[in-house]
């Protein structure tokens, strides 16, 4: 699984949320970016999701 994040992000840390360990606020564009692909079904799982709370469809997730 390979999780992106589109240019459509608006910065409202839901996925943050959700999955601190995968996603992160960068602090300069206040946007979400991935910090580290996910490992293992658990990381999957909440990339998933982090994917259904995501506002604009910002996630993308390749299996």
């Amino acid at each position: 699984m390979k999780v992106k994040i589109t240019p459509d992000c608006i910065g409202c840390g839901a996925c943050v949320a959700v999955a601190p360990d995968i996603f992160e606020l960068d602090t300069k564009t206040m946007k979400s970016v991935v910090k580290k692909q996910p490992v293992g079904q658990q990381e999957e799982e909440l990339s998933k999701q982090a994917a259904d709370v995501c506002p604009v469809d910002a996630i993308k997730i390749q299996e």
